[in-house]
């Protein structure tokens, strides 16, 4: 019931503010909430628009996908070597504070336009971040934990397997869910700057035309989706660090 609560209040908060932002900027700026539904409403009923929905789940996926792999091995290897570690440690959380959107001439000349060039934008903001907490996790394994095993006499598959991988794994599904978000914002970013299709160019599109209805629209469905599937991510990441 308090959550139910909680829900409501938030909600209506943002409705509140939605229409004090509308009240205050017009819809020169923003569309109002009950046609912005309108017209999503609408939007569900073109083919055109599914288009654009599926290329960006497909980038993204790709992107999350690339992101996960790449930032849980990386940050095993470096995790599992100390010093190598603690040198990456500082130069990626350093990547990590730079705006990606400035190495987007870069990034376009090498991917050129198109799908690579999302996928890519995806990975540059989805990947440190999860290489930072796997390391994180390697790091802060219990000394317990590994003098265990040798008492046990386990060999490094059975280590691995039975002491490092339950050790680890809470706080690399807390990177991954960070990533989710980051990646996801990558992917929109890759898609106002450097493609034709996607959710990211209808919301630049709707800018560059005028067109706020669409912007404001394709905006109110982008962060419904992220929040429903960062709220999903929330419940396994607080499962798996109980159950840790």
């Amino acid at each position: 019931m308090t959550r139910l609560l909680d829900t409501i209040a938030i909600v209506a908060a943002i409705l509140t503010i939605w229409l004090c932002l509308y009240a205050y900027a017009g819809e020169a700026a923003i569309a109002p909430p009950l046609r912005t539904l309108t017209f999503a409403v609408e939007l569900f009923s073109r083919a055109s628009f599914w288009n654009h929905v599926s290329a960006t789940m497909t980038a993204f996926a790709i992107a999350l996908t690339i992101s996960g792999v790449l930032g849980v091995a990386l940050g095993l290897l470096l995790g599992l070597r100390r010093f190598a570690g603690d040198v990456a440690d500082p130069i990626l959380s350093s990547l990590y504070t730079i705006p990606k959107v400035t190495l987007y001439p870069i990034m376009l000349l090498i991917f050129g336009l198109g799908m690579s060039a999302k996928v890519a934008f995806g990975v540059i903001h989805g990947m440190i971040p999860i290489m930072l907490f796997t390391i994180a996790a390697v790091k802060n394994i219990q000394p317990v934990l590994l003098r265990t095993a040798l008492v046990l006499r386990l060999g490094p598959t059975k280590t691995a397997l039975n002491v490092l991988a339950p050790a680890v794994t809470p706080e690399i599904i807390t990177g991954l869910r960070v990533g989710f978000a980051l990646t996801l914002l990558g992917v929109l970013i890759g898609e106002m700057f450097a493609s034709q299709r996607g959710l990211g160019f209808l919301i630049i599109n709707g800018m560059e035309v005028h067109d706020v209805r669409m912007m404001t629209t394709v905006t109110l469905l982008v962060v419904i989706f992220a929040i429903a599937a960062n709220g999903l991510l929330l419940a396994l990441d607080r499962r798996a660090h109980r159950f840790a």
